[in-house]
Order: structure tokens, then sequence, then C-alpha cells
């Protein structure tokens, strides 16, 4: 495993957690993005563990579901 360059949190292929990087990398913004966005309570649930914030896939994929619904309500009542 090699750590990673953004949060010193070693990353795991296939685990059900991602880092705060990984996720970053995931949605195509920067990882002080995804920080700023659990420091104001958007953006999917974020597990504390020690110095490292985990994020579980499941919530991910939920928040993004939600963040696409919402999406989608917008454009059908413009």
């Amino acid at each position: 495993m090699k750590p990673s360059a953004n949060d010193g949190c070693p990353e795991t292929p296939g685990s059900p957690y991602l880092t705060t990087a990984e996720l970053a990398a995931l949605l195509r913004t920067n990882p002080e993005t995804v920080r700023y966005w659990r420091h104001v309570g958007y953006g999917p649930f974020g597990l504390k563990v020690g110095r490292h914030v985990l994020y579980a896939r499941a919530d991910v994929d939920a928040w993004i579901a939600k963040r696409h619904a919402e999406a989608e309500q917008g454009w059908e009542q413009a």
C-alpha cells in the first residue's frame, strides 16, 4: 500500500471506505474542497478515524444519487 499524497492515509483497493483524496478524485475536485464541505456540513458523511476522515462508499453513492435527483428536479421546475 502506498500512502496518499494528500492525507497520509493508506489507500486500500477494494476497501468499503474512501479517503479524502480518493473522494476528491472521484468527484473531480480538490481535497481541500472536500475538507471545506465537511466543515460546513455539506457532502457525504465522513467518519473520523484517528487523524483521518473516511467516507463509506455507500454514503458517497447515496449522496451523489441525492444530488443527482435534486439537479433533475431543478431542471424540471425551470
